[in-house]
């Protein structure tokens, strides 16, 4: 099994000099299991230039798995241009939109709307399903396993482990440190500290051993406080996860969209320097767009 990085800019695209070296898409993740199954995590900007080098291949079917609705990880789909080719088949996968009601038929029904955009479902040639995921239930796609799990996010987010004969990669999609929002006294505090408490065991337990952990670290720990609650994670929170889940690899994505290459750079040395040790036999990246591994 093998992965690539498309897009690892997260919030809005951020093309341009200052982001050259590590790109401008917003997320997106090949993966390719044994068999040469196809899926996809998230459909950020970065799908389009995976899509144009798919479209040289021939035929096309692809599993898109979208963590969560937000325009960073799906503003790229209207563009996948497999999508519009006849022979093609394109299977959206996704959670259910508790506030909507709807399955994941509403991530590309909300982006056709002729508002938004010109050109409507029923004009795209390729074969469109949809399946709606239930949280912690896996599915099978080729020879390779997907499970998900419910991450922090201020929408319903999964994060997917993909595993094929033995290897396994986790991506988190966005994802915060679970904190309690009642301070303590207030009557829901203890419920809902049980609550974080389950759902951080549910999430481990779906990470635990992958040979790949994916992960949004947006953030440094000097700039988080004042970004509480907006749903992103930390290069620390990140390490967390990986001491946590006996990761055997860190891949730190969803960079801040106002870091330059430098910054970037800068941002992650100052916070590996501050871990410390790592566990032994963990290694760390810092993505970026064409990044291929093999597991």
């Amino acid at each position: 099994m093998k992965f690539k990085f498309w897009g690892v800019r997260g919030s809005i695209p951020s093309p341009g000099p200052r982001t050259v070296r590590y790109g401008g898409n917003t997320t997106c993740i090949e993966v390719r299991s044994d068999d040469d199954t196809l899926i996809v995590l998230d459909a950020g900007t970065g799908i389009f230039p995976l899509a144009q080098e798919l479209m040289q291949r021939g035929a096309v079917e692809a599993n898109i798995f979208i963590s969560h609705s937000h325009w960073d990880h799906i503003h790229g789909l209207p563009f996948f241009s497999p999508l519009f080719v006849p022979g093609n088949r394109v299977r959206l996968h996704g959670a259910h939109d508790p506030v909507s009601g709807h399955g994941i038929e509403h991530v590309m029904g909300v982006q056709l709307q002729n508002s938004y955009f010109p050109v409507s479902e029923a004009e795209m040639d390729a074969a469109i399903e949809y399946h709606t995921l239930q949280v912690g239930v896996p599915h099978r796609v080729g020879d390779a396993t997907v499970h998900n799990a419910l991450m922090n996010h201020p929408v319903s987010d999964l994060g997917y482990r993909v595993e094929c004969n033995g290897k396994s990669l986790f991506f988190t999609g966005d994802h915060e440190p679970h904190y309690n929002i009642y301070p303590e006294g207030d009557a829901r505090h203890a419920a809902f500290g049980q609550l974080i408490e389950q759902r951080e065991r549910d999430s481990d337990a779906v990470m635990r051993g992958v040979d790949a952990l994916i992960v949004d670290c947006s953030y440094t720990r000097d700039e988080y406080p004042a970004k509480r609650g907006w749903g992103h994670g930390t290069f620390d929170s990140a390490f967390a996860l990986a001491r946590r889940s006996g990761a055997k690899r860190l891949y730190c994505t969803h960079h801040e969209p106002t870091r330059g290459d430098d910054e970037l750079e800068a941002a992650f040395a100052a916070a590996l320097a501050q871990q410390g040790p790592l566990p032994p036999g963990l290694q760390v990246f810092l993505a970026y767009e064409g990044l291929e591994v093999e597991l």
